[in-house]
């Protein structure tokens, strides 16, 4: 596994958010890991307008701001240091900036909406903010397959429905609910019951349910990925088995995402990542 020295503002900006992208990023070579972190450290300035600016039109005019220079950025005068340092990595791997404003309009859904009628709402959203960062971090990666692009999609997918299902007390106190009203309803479970915390038999049968269909999707991102894209994909492999070990802890839980945080230890993320780098390095 690779370290870098010098740390970039990006880098600062990717090891100080204590994400647990971070140490899936620790495998890549030098040049590909400060890409990394430029586009990391992009998602998380856009994700901050959404959650730390005083009003929606605060955000709404922030928001506007980032996608004028997204679109600078891409015509050789960006003015963010974000984007000054992302730009040259953005010519090396031939990003689309269409994923980037697949992302805006995704965390633009933050500001307009709070509920989500169905999944295929909720998968919409979904595709925005994780699977659009995905196919970005795609193109960083290399790839041979083009099936590649559907394993990123899948995998972006099963990653956010985990975030989703880890966060519904966190998400609940700023009166977003993620889960599609559609399956609360199925399963008898209200939005009042959500919004108090409620643990009970019903949560738990919605939680399973939710669990599911996530686990649906690791599975169909690992059956997804071809066999010569396995090495190039290895950082987003140890994102896999990472998010896989949360929704894991969920289940453990019995899915009281309530009672205690859903989260693992800066020794383990280190594990999860070691143990898929080598199993990836022996099995290539």
């Amino acid at each position: 596994m690779h370290y870098s020295a010098n740390p970039t503002q990006c880098h600062r900006i990717t090891k100080g958010s204590n994400t647990n992208f971070y140490y899936s990023f620790l495998s890549l070579p030098s040049e590909k890991r400060k890409a990394i972190y430029s586009i990391y450290a992009l998602c998380r300035r856009l994700d901050d307008v959404v959650d730390k600016s005083d009003s929606k039109l605060e955000a709404s005019e922030n928001l506007l701001k980032w996608t004028t220079d997204i679109i600078n950025m891409y015509e050789g005068r960006p003015s963010h240091p974000v984007t000054v340092e992302l730009k040259p990595y953005i010519e090396r791997y031939s990003i689309p900036r269409k994923y980037f404003f697949e992302l805006i309009k995704g965390v633009e859904m933050d500001l307009i909406k709070n509920r989500y009628g169905t999944f295929d709402e909720l998968h919409k959203y979904c595709y925005r903010v994780a699977s659009a960062v995905g196919l970005i971090c795609a193109e960083v990666f290399g790839y041979r397959n083009a099936e590649t692009l559907g394993y990123a999609v899948d995998l972006g997918i099963a990653m956010q429905l985990t975030n989703i299902l880890r966060d519904i007390k966190a998400d609940a106190a700023k009166g977003r609910i993620y889960l599609p009203l559609e399956d609360l309803r199925k399963f008898g479970y209200t939005e009042a019951e959500l919004l108090s915390s409620t643990y009970n038999p019903t949560f738990i049968e919605v939680m399973q349910f939710e669990c599911q269909r996530a686990w649906g999707y690791y599975k169909r991102a690992q059956e997804t990925l071809p066999k010569e894209d396995r090495k190039a994909m290895i950082a987003a492999e140890i994102m896999r088995a990472i998010y896989s070990r949360l929704l894991q802890k969920i289940e453990a839980a019995k899915y009281d995402v309530f009672s205690l945080p859903i989260q693992l230890t800066k020794t383990q993320k280190l594990y999860i990542a070691f143990r898929t780098w080598l199993e990836n390095k022996l099995g290539a």
